[in-house]
């Protein structure tokens, strides 16, 4: 054989080589396809904007995941997303952090306390306690005109991920509220991806290596925020970290391979701009956008 022939013998494999790990990576990172009622609730969803943690302001009696501020993203006619946790008592509460600390200026776990020891805590020195997560609902089924929909994302502890999940479902199940699930735990995606496919559900990420408080290490760093646990969660749409958004996990599941994409959390009118320009759906905080062209304000 001689030596372009050789080259050229190396050349076809390392081509070969290259498709395989390509195909092999859209295999991992692909979401659900082909699901036309999940593409029918998608543009529900996507016709709104959502309030990170309700319309909220922690230097107000407003307080992040307060009733408060869901009451006014409610009126405002925004969508929400919020965070929900598991108690000690197999009750559902809404608060971002499974530490005490920063919202409620005490220690402990959110996850091991019941509802009653939660009930005596108040948000950021305001008189807003810890909400369950049915009195948020309440608020947004109340609510005058159209209701907007929430986007409910799961905080997991250890492995309560099934309960937990299980959980908010009934709860859901029970409330004339339109949502979609989303979570950075893989585990609830893949239980909705068997026990509810019915339900529109994302996965969160960013890029764990450039976060400073993440604790995931290396190796699940970098798996969880080049989106391989896809192959397991299937999710509808990606939920990314803003700033991180321009990777190439994110472009190949979303740009390449169909994922809805949201983005969190939007500090500005010219970052909504740019995501909704690109079919995005922004999670904004700490400014007001107004409802999306024809959204009704209640």
């Amino acid at each position: 054989m001689g030596k372009v022939a050789r080259l050229a013998k190396v050349g076809f494999a390392a081509a070969g080589v290259a498709a395989g790990l390509a195909a092999g990576t859209c295999a991992l990172v692909a979401p659900r396809r082909g699901d036309e009622d999940v593409a029918t609730t998608w543009e529900e969803l996507s016709s709104y904007r959502y309030a990170h943690r309700g319309l909220h302001d922690n230097r107000t009696p407003a307080p992040e995941n307060s009733l408060a501020a869901f009451r006014l993203a409610r009126e405002w006619g925004y969508g929400s997303e919020l965070d929900v946790h598991l108690t000690a008592d197999d009750q559902l509460v809404v608060i971002h952090d499974s530490r005490l600390q920063r919202a409620c200026g005490v220690e402990g776990i959110v996850e091991d306390k019941t509802l009653a020891e939660l009930s005596d805590l108040r948000l950021f020195g305001t008189r807003e306690g810890i909400p369950t997560f049915a009195s948020v609902l309440d608020v947004y089924e109340s609510g005058a005109g159209p209701c907007p929909p929430l986007v409910v994302e799961l905080k997991t502890h250890g492995d309560n991920y099934a309960q937990l999940t299980r959980r908010v479902m009934e709860l859901l199940d029970a409330h004339e509220v339109p949502y979609c699930v989303e979570s950075f735990d893989p585990r609830v995606l893949w239980w909705l991806r068997r026990n509810r496919p019915e339900v529109v559900r994302g996965q969160l990420s960013e890029n764990f290596l450039r976060d400073k408080d993440s604790d995931l290490g290396f190796v699940r760093g970098a798996t969880h925020g080049a989106l391989l646990y896809n192959v397991f969660a299937r999710p509808d749409f990606v939920a990314y970290r803003h700033d991180h958004r321009r990777r190439v996990a994110v472009w190949l599941a979303c740009r390449m391979l169909g994922a809805r994409l949201v983005t969190w959390t939007i500090k500005s009118p010219a970052e909504l701009a740019e995501v909704e320009e690109a079919g995005g759906v922004g999670i904004f905080e700490g400014f007001e956008p107004g409802p999306r062209k024809g959204e009704p304000v209640a």
